[in-house]
Order: structure tokens, then C-alpha cells, then sequence
């Protein structure tokens, strides 16, 4: 039976358009994402639905409100945590907010990024793969599959709709 850890995720656009809020996961020296730069989210929990979750998680980390979320997509990360386990992943985009974004939560340094640059930053190697088209122009949303070994993504694939 496939059960997988169900979370939200969501890159923060400034009013300009060019950068983005992501957190520096620099905080805990046990963080399986230990230095690395993320969008902002995490679990869904039994008494939400997937807008609920991303709003709660940008309120926890960032202390902002979100005024337009956009479901950019969805990612089956199969094989993506650190004991193996499967992670459904919903993809947001947050293109207006509310409130000044901290500037560090407990997981690590919140700081806005270059859309056209995170490229140059440590992330997980498979974000490199789907964030192009969170920041896209196309509206159709994406739903990716993919399965990790050993902390790498073995493949990626995804369809439109």
C-alpha cells in the first residue's frame, strides 16, 4: 500500500517579481536538509487540506500572510526521506503577501534570492529539475514523479494539464 508523507511547499515572489524568499537551512545540525537553500512548507497534518497547510507553514516560517497562492504543481518524491519514505509533495507559488518575512526561523536564515540565480545554490539536486516551472509563465500545472536513492533523484518525468 502506497501511504506516502503528504507536505506543501511554496516559493514566496517578491512584489518585483525577481527574487524569492527561501530559508537557509543552517539552524539544526541534525536537518537532513542541513545547509541547503528550501521554498518554505512542510507536513500536512490530519485536520487540514493542502491551502490550509502551505498558509499555516508561510505563518510559522516567514510571518507573512499569503493574499494569492497558486498551485504550481505536484511531485511524487518516492523514496525521498531519510529513512526511504514517500513524500506527495504540493507545489505552490505565493506571487502576493502581507507582513515583513522574518529574517531567520528555527530552521535556518530566511533571505530573497534571484529567481534567475538559484541555480548557484546548494539545494537538493531534484529542485533543479521542476523549480523552472514554478517560476514559468506557463498556467498549466505540473505533476512530476520523482523517485530518490541515496539522497539523489534517480529520474524525472512530469505532464501537463
Amino acid at each position: 500500500m502506497y501511504t506516502p508523507i503528504i507536505g506543501s511547499l511554496a516559493y514566496v515572489v517578491s512584489p518585483d517579481g525577481k527574487q524569492t524568499l527561501l530559508v537557509h537551512r543552517n539552524a539544526r545540525s541534525h536537518d537532513t536538509h542541513l545547509n541547503k537553500y528550501n521554498g518554505l512548507g512542510g507536513k500536512m497534518r490530519a485536520d487540514e487540506d493542502v491551502v490550509t497547510c502551505i498558509k499555516r507553514e508561510i505563518r510559522e516560517e516567514a510571518g507573512i500572510e499569503c493574499d494569492s497562492i497558486m498551485l504550481r504543481g505536484t511531485i511524487n518524491w518516492t523514496g525521498f526521506g531519510p529513512q526511504g519514505e514517500n513524500w506527495l509533495g504540493f507545489i505552490f507559488r505565493i506571487d502576493r503577501f502581507s507582513g515583513t518575512p522574518y529574517q531567520a526561523n528555527n530552521e535556518g536564515t530566511l533571505a530573497w534570492h534571484p529567481i534567475d540565480r538559484l541555480h548557484e545554490l546548494p539545494m537538493w539536486e531534484g529542485d533543479r529539475f521542476f523549480l523552472p516551472l514554478v517560476f514559468d509563465h506557463d498556467q498549466r500545472i505540473f505533476h512530476g514523479h520523482m523517485p530518490y536513492s541515496d539522497g539523489k533523484p534517480i529520474s524525472w518525468t512530469y505532464t501537463r494539464i
